[in-house]
């Protein structure tokens, strides 16, 4: 997708969109790092009057000489936020990911993992887990269902784990999905990995205006409660699921999809090559550690 955006989201090398709380800072309580960080980036990325952007107060990085400060960028189009690095003498910028050579940042990531009320394909006492999270309206996640499809038959070893992460602003019925995927799984957990399949292989023939009539059609070709389903789709709680699996994917800073955390490793993208190479690492060090 290419919108005003994506300049600056090339700071993390992802796309990132979602709702985000802004407001415009006063020039006043502005520190002139702030500021010459706003310059910096509108002049580099040429980020015109029509992009609001916010940065946030420098705050210290342990005792590692370097400031990390947050940036929330607006649009007519939607929001992003995105973090930088500075040397503490306001001198130099850095960009991507910073890692802290001290710690596991597996152990870190799975810590991070809510996997309550997420559906499970596989055995769920399978050495290896892949946690995806994905938007039932993304081509590109598409693609991974079919990949996976494909991949995870010859792996008894691996279970899937599903996490909800519509972008309401660029999908606008991957919610009322997410919705109705969670509805599935609250009356026949197993019946949720039918609708996953269902969603998919009719992606090209859903659209905002006939969604609703989509998923309904699903619940009866499962054999679920109409009325129930129906209830559920408007129920605050299940909108509140929704809310809680897309909170946990901006707490891994989860910036696209998919997502996938498999043992803990990210991968982002449709990429069975890599999939199954984490996969075959995985077991392999199993192997290993056995002996």
């Amino acid at each position: 997708m290419i919108n005003k955006l994506r300049p600056l989201a090339c700071l993390t090398l992802a796309i990132f969109i979602a709702p985000l709380a802004y407001s415009q800072q006063p020039a006043a309580s502005r520190s002139p790092l702030q500021k010459n960080i706003e310059t910096y980036l509108r002049h580099a990325f040429a980020l015109g009057p029509d992009v609001q952007i916010s940065v946030a107060a420098p705050t210290e990085i342990g005792n590692s000489g370097l400031l990390e400060a947050s940036i929330d960028v607006k649009t007519d189009q939607g929001s992003d936020k995105v973090k930088v690095y500075i040397t503490k003498d306001g001198h130099y910028l850095l960009r991507g990911e910073l890692a802290d050579l001290t710690k596991d940042p597996l152990a870190d990531n799975i810590s991070k993992l809510d996997l309550s009320k997420a559906p499970v394909l596989g055995d769920p006492k399978a050495p290896i887990t892949i946690v995806e999270f994905a938007d039932f309206e993304c081509p590109v996640c598409r693609s991974l269902h079919d990949a996976l499809h494909g991949m995870l038959p010859n792996y008894p070893q691996v279970r899937l784990i599903f996490k909800d992460f519509p972008i309401d602003q660029i999908h606008p019925w991957a919610r009322t999905a997410s919705l109705a995927g969670r509805c599935t799984y609250q009356q026949a957990p197993t019946a949720f990995w039918k609708f996953y399949d269902y969603i998919y292989d009719k992606q090209d023939l859903v659209s905002a205006a006939n969604v609703y009539d989509k998923v309904l059609d699903f619940a009866s070709q499962a054999n679920l409660n109409q009325d129930a389903f129906k209830a559920c789709l408007a129920a605050p709680q299940t909108t509140a699921e929704v809310d809680a699996s897309v909170a946990n994917g901006n707490l891994l800073e989860v910036r696209s999809t998919p997502t996938l955390f498999i043992n803990g490793r990210r991968i982002v993208g449709a990429d069975p090559h890599g999939i199954q190479q984490y996969i075959d690492y995985e077991l392999a060090q199993q192997k290993s550690a056995k002996k």
